[in-house]
């Protein structure tokens, strides 16, 4: 019996390296993105680029607006830190944080999944990295879990239980990015700037392009996408 599962596919390379795990561990997969509000759309292109590339069964990007609640620099003209320290970006929870974001997405991709008779959705939070995220820990996917099973027609009278699958979730970006490759992830693909040039070019001082870049430096590998001026991979 083919398995199915929904992934949660922002563009950026926990995802992909997530998305790569599920088709690992035998699934086809529904890839699902939003354009909720975003002050840059490149990171939906990447998603695009890297579902095709995996040959998802289908790749469903739902519109949202998230930007109304403002509160976030990735929503609204507040600027993105740069050139902090790990110390720093895990001082308290970053302006970069979008309030309820994974909240939001895991419910739209629960209500897909129960659409298609799905019990399985994974999703590429990490909590080391950005330990001041809320909705990346796991006592958060577990709570949500249980709201998956108690709220839905699967949940309630499948033969198996929803589980949300997070297998990047306790890794570093070194040890996600090693993963990756020994998955084949092709990461000149993937997109991680919170604040791209015009002409969609990583900054490589945001807190997204510090941890990716310093990721493929302790692989001793070169980021395979371009940055702005100097900040090379």
């Amino acid at each position: 019996m083919v398995k199915k599962a929904i992934v949660l596919l922002s563009g950026g390379l926990d995802s992909a390296t997530t998305l790569a795990v599920a088709k690992k561990e035998g699934y086809e997969v529904v890839a699902l993105s939003f354009r909720y509000g975003q002050r840059h759309s490149v990171e939906l292109l990447a998603a695009e680029a890297v579902a095709e590339q995996n040959s998802v069964v289908s790749h469903k990007v739902i519109d949202i607006d998230l930007a109304v609640f403002g509160q976030s620099a990735l929503t609204t003209s507040i600027d993105v830190p740069v050139s902090r320290s790990l110390e720093e970006m895990n001082e308290s929870i970053p302006v970069t944080y979008v309030p309820a974001r994974n909240t939001v997405f895991l419910s739209y991709a629960l209500a897909l999944a129960d659409s298609l008779s799905c019990n399985d959705i994974f999703i590429g939070v990490n909590q080391l990295d950005y330990a001041g995220y809320p909705d990346c820990r796991p006592e958060f996917i577990k709570a949500f879990e249980m709201v998956a099973n108690l709220g839905t027609r699967t949940g309630v009278e499948g033969e198996a239980v929803i589980k949300i699958h997070t297998p990047v979730i306790d890794l570093t970006k070194t040890e996600i990015i090693k993963l990756g490759l020994e998955l084949g992830v092709d990461y000149s693909k993937t997109h991680s700037c919170y604040s791209p040039d015009e002409a969609g070019l990583a900054c490589g001082v945001c807190d997204a392009c510090s941890l990716r870049l310093m990721g493929f430096a302790e692989n001793g590998i070169k980021d395979p996408i371009k940055y702005v001026g100097s900040h090379e991979g």
